[in-house]
This record gives C-alpha cells, sequence and structure tokens, in this order.
C-alpha cells in the first residue's frame, strides 16, 4: 500500500518500492480489494523480497513495523518507523482503517520530503 500511495502522490518527483523481510508469495486480496475502492490497482504487484541493493539506493527506508520478530533492516539511510499493523488477513473494515493511516503518513512523508530535501528512492520495509 505504501509504495502504491507514494508512486501515485508523488507523481514522478520521487519513487517508492516495497520490499519485506519474510515477504508473502501474493498481495492480500482483501488488501487489493481495498485500495481498489479508491482506485489504486495493485493486485498484479508481488511482493519482493528486502535486499541489500535496494537499501544502498535508498534515500530514506521506512519500516511499518519489525513485529514480533524484532527483524529490522539496518541501514545507513535516515530511518523512520511507522508501527503500521499488518493488513494481511484482516477484516476489510480494519484493512480500510490501516490503508487510510498509510495514505496520510505517505502524504505527510511526500509533503516533507519532496519539499525539503528532494528525496528520489524511499524503500518501504515490512
Amino acid at each position: 500500500m505504501a509504495e502504491a500511495f507514494f508512486n501515485h502522490y508523488a507523481a514522478g518527483k520521487a519513487g517508492a518500492l516495497s520490499a519485506g523481510t519474510q515477504p508473502a508469495s501474493h498481495v492480500d486480496q482483501t488488501v487489493a480489494k481495498a485500495m481498489r475502492e479508491i482506485g489504486i490497482d495493485i493486485s498484479s504487484r508481488r511482493p519482493k523480497a528486502l535486499t541489500s541493493e535496494i537499501l544502498d539506493s535508498a534515500n530514506m527506508v521506512i519500516t511499518m513495523g519489525c513485529g514480533a520478530e524484532g527483524v529490522c533492516p539496518a541501514t545507513m539511510a535516515p530511518t523512520e518507523d511507522w508501527q503500521l499493523e499488518d493488513p494481511e488477513g484482516q477484516p476489510i473494515e480494519k484493512v480500510r482503517d490501516i490503508r487510510d493511516e498509510v495514505e496520510a503518513k505517505v502524504k505527510r512523508l511526500i509533503k516533507e520530503s519532496i519539499t525539503s530535501t528532494e528525496v528520489k528512492n524511499v524503500a518501504t520495509a515490512i
């Protein structure tokens, strides 16, 4: 969701790539449905593994919460943890709440980052 929102709202001024320390094999269908409700189709996206190359190319790293396993990426780039609940397997009402929270955080990030520091590559880690 964060990657889709960022790339949608940044409109080519910056780019985001989402990857996970333990990526799922597919996009959760409830998450895809919640995003389609607001006109963003992520159904054909495939979760990606977070690699050192992704982290090395990022100007900023956003984590969505390291989870119970405590696996957080280590990077030299500025890092911010949004501590969001994982939407996978949640009921649609909860996914909508998470979606709306992600959207608000992405809008804030874009407003702060693009206008002040010209962030070019943001990696979001789940």
